[in-house]
């Protein structure tokens, strides 16, 4: 059996490069080239068989979802998962409305990842075949398959609620701190720290030392995905 062609959409380098080994970690798939822009998309698509888009939302020249039209509007016959940082119910819709097989939100585990990928291949095995389906009952097993059999793994003693907490102060914020995620989240400092400093390797976030106050200069974590 041919292996499932993905292609990477990721602007950030280094998250390219993890989305790539995470693909290839996966049996049945191979990543067959990542691209940065939408542009670089639109042209590896031209030049290789794709079975599977994973896309990030937030593009230099363009936005996913347009990426996503064209791709209907020329009835490619591709399959596109979203993995964003773009939390936005409006994405989320467009998304959804141009055919998606999923959207994973940053920040993800590798696991995480690969369960999406199994889900799709089971998901893709079922409805490729031929004949007829046998009644409703297998067709909502199809579209279930998509939904991966268990829940996103995070690092260990790291909880997705307290995880999006931290996120949504971040993102509003102008730089912050660990105490100040801390206080806003009702959290110590270390656990704060422990969150933001996940962020920062999964390349959500930028830290960079804060200057300006007595003693030595404390880490502020800044949104950047």
């Amino acid at each position: 059996m041919t292996d499932l062609r993905v292609l990477v959409v990721e602007d950030e380098a280094i998250a390219g490069e993890a989305h790539r080994a995470h693909v290839d970690r996966v049996g049945g798939f191979t990543c067959i080239a990542v691209a940065g822009t939408g542009r670089a998309a639109w042209e590896a698509l031209g030049r290789h068989e794709v079975d599977l888009v994973l896309l990030d939302m937030n593009l230099p020249d363009t936005h996913g979802t347009e990426l996503l039209r064209r791709l209907r509007a020329a009835g490619r016959d591709v399959d596109v998962l979203a993995v964003t940082s773009a939390r936005e119910l409006a994405t989320v819709r467009a998304a959804a409305a141009h055919g998606v097989v999923g959207y994973l939100l940053k920040p993800f585990t590798g696991a995480a990842l690969r369960d999406r990928l199994v889900a799709y291949a089971e998901h893709r095995a079922q409805l490729r075949g031929e004949g007829d389906v046998a009644g409703q009952d297998a067709v909502d097993r199809a579209l279930e398959n998509l939904r991966p059999t268990r829940p996103a793994l995070l690092p260990k003693g790291m909880g997705r609620e307290t995880l999006d907490a931290v996120v949504a102060v971040v993102r509003t914020g102008d730089g912050v701190s660990a105490a100040e995620v801390g206080r806003a989240i009702g959290a110590s400092r270390i656990t704060a720290r422990r969150y933001l400093e996940h962020l920062a390797d999964t390349g959500l976030v930028a830290r960079q030392p804060r200057y300006g106050g007595a003693g030595r200069p404390e880490l502020e974590y800044r949104w950047q995905a």
